[in-house]
């Protein structure tokens, strides 16, 4: 036992990798046998090691969740700027101009519009949480067009931990409601074409979300929500800690 704590120690970015990894199996395995994908694996997953980093930082007595506990030492550096920048890239570098131009106008009023409503929207949320700060209220309603977006912002404006934690809860939230009301109000709303699900890709955002709706409504539809849903990411973590921030800072 001496030995394997002495190779945990030594090797704290590959345990990260592991438990990461497992985590995601298994929520994964769970949202596609039990819930029948309704809830994205990817949601479970967050909403779990949220859940842990807390349980973490109450037995470490720490700041850093899990990462406070000598054997998951490396997650500090898993779950760095780092790897999270490089992890945003890696998800919009799949996407393609070319396709996104075919969706038009529509395509980029909707996202213009998604990111405005949102950010507005998790803006009056913070604020009615007591959140006075520009930082903090921009963090938060970053957090609201997805939970990507969220901890981003905060990284870039320095808010602290637990508004980015509020942020990514937030945008959890938001990405199991996309996923639970899509295939209900999807004949209501005309989502039955490819230009309606790049719309409404572009205007929910939340890559994970629209993803799971759409394949629980139409899997051909897929493919056209998540182009518009990759951009608006990347669009929300260009102008959510720059003009955005800079808006609120100006009012507040």
């Amino acid at each position: 036992m001496e030995e394997l704590i002495k190779v945990i120690d030594k090797n704290g970015l590959v345990v990260a990798f592991l438990l990461v990894g497992l985590l995601t199996w298994l929520t994964d395995l769970f949202s596609k046998k039990i819930l029948n994908s309704r809830v994205p694996g990817s949601a479970i997953a967050i909403f779990l090691a949220l859940a842990f980093g807390y349980l973490g930082g109450v037995i470490g007595k720490g700041e850093n969740g899990l990462a406070d506990l000598g054997l998951f030492k490396g997650l500090a550096l898993l779950g760095g700027s780092m790897f999270r920048d490089f992890a945003i890239v890696a998800t919009a570098v799949g996407a393609s101009f070319l396709l996104i131009r075919k969706s038009g106008l529509l395509g980029l009023i909707s996202l213009l519009l998604g990111i405005l409503v949102f950010f507005v929207a998790g803006v009056a949320m913070a604020w009615a949480w007591g959140y006075r700060d520009a930082v903090s209220l921009c963090t938060i309603g970053a957090g609201a067009c997805t939970y990507i977006v969220g901890p981003v912002t905060g990284g870039a404006l320095g808010a602290s931990s637990e508004v980015i934690a509020l942020s990514i809860g937030t945008g959890v939230v938001k990405t199991i409601a996309v996923t639970i009301f899509t295939p209900i109000l999807a004949s209501k709303i005309g989502l039955s074409n490819p230009s309606a699900a790049m719309a409404f890709g572009g205007i929910m955002g939340t890559s994970s979300g629209v993803a799971a709706g759409l394949a629980a409504t139409d899997p051909k539809l897929v493919p056209y929500g998540a182009v518009t849903a990759t951009f608006y990411t990347g669009l929300g973590c260009l102008v959510c800690p720059s003009l955005f921030f800079l808006m609120l800072d100006w009012i507040f």
